[in-house]
């Protein structure tokens, strides 16, 4: 035999009385006259077979059973509305996973302002963060392996739509002692003939066209003696005197004992840039907040610089 069930209108209803203690009141609270707020418990209490309530012309008090039923009736209408929030962040886009992309180099700089930005204001989401070079990257965005990419330029494919985040000035990176490290700057043709760390130029193509193309802009070669792709490394060799690095000037946030770092002083700035990527036709609905959220973190860095 099939019973009949309870709704969560009637549960509204008992609890509203059950808080109140009065029917009066808590038919005001929900908004409806008294009468229907009578029938609704009444209703209940058939359907549960017991009494929840003992009336009378001046007070309303639960019984034993009422008081037992009201915590798990009031669990019941917390974890309702809890699901009918979540069904809208998600539906809003401000729930679920966003996997990110980055270079090893954002993580110094602009990557834990962007993450500190998302837990503030899309606490409900998750991050799975993948530190990958920017060819990589790009491969991943396109199949569908990450959601956004922070990666260097540029971003030739037709898929993807990007903003530039960051554009930092190149400084020179050089052990503490060394004869140039008592300039205020230090000019390109000063870097003649030195032992020179360089970036591969297969794994981290970006900064060493970069480089390059700033020196020989110069008539500047240096002596190569090793090339790296991440800049902890470079500097760990700067650091042991092994040579002297044109590095990112957010890499001086590693601070390393005994680097020394100084601006570039060349014919025109050059500057590393940071670009956040994503699909054109991408399904997650957090991209979007994302981006705006990069974007106001770029407004915000250039209204400091003002």
């Amino acid at each position: 035999m099939q019973h009949a069930q309870f709704d969560l209108s009637h549960l509204r209803c008992f609890v509203a009385v059950a808080e109140e203690l009065h029917f009066g009141r808590a038919a005001a609270r929900l908004n409806m006259t008294q009468p229907p707020l009578s029938r609704q418990i009444q209703v209940l209490e058939r359907i549960l077979d017991v009494a929840l309530l003992e009336r009378n012309s001046r007070s309303v008090r639960l019984t034993a059973a009422g008081r037992s039923f009201l915590p798990e009736a009031q669990r019941i209408l917390r974890q309702t509305d809890i699901a009918v929030a979540v069904a809208k962040r998600a539906d809003a886009g401000k729930i679920g996973t966003l996997r990110i992309g980055f270079t090893a180099a954002t993580a110094y700089s602009y990557l834990p302002s962007l993450v500190m930005a998302c837990q503030e204001a899309l606490p409900d989401i998750g991050l799975v963060l993948n530190e990958t070079v920017t060819r990589d990257q790009i491969e991943a965005l396109v199949s569908g392996q990450i959601d956004i990419g922070l990666l260097r330029p540029p971003v030739s494919r037709s898929e993807l739509s990007a903003v530039r985040v960051t554009a930092e000035p190149m400084v020179v990176a050089l052990p503490e002692g060394h004869h140039l490290a008592s300039h205020e700057a230090i000019r390109p043709k000063d870097l003649q003939g030195e032992s020179f760390i360089m970036y591969s130029s297969h794994d981290a193509r970006y900064f060493h066209d970069l480089v390059v193309s700033v020196l020989e802009e110069h008539g500047v070669f240096p002596r190569h003696v090793q090339h790296m792709v991440q800049i902890h490394s470079i500097l760990a060799l700067v650091r042991a005197g092994v040579g002297l690095a044109v590095v990112p000037a957010s890499a001086a946030a590693l601070r390393y004992e005994r680097v020394v770092f100084r601006p570039l002083a060349t014919k025109r700035p050059r500057q590393a840039e940071l670009y956040l990527v994503w699909r054109k036709d991408t399904a997650n609905q957090l991209v979007e907040h994302v981006v705006e959220l990069a974007q106001s973190l770029v407004k915000e860095a250039a209204a400091e610089a003002a």
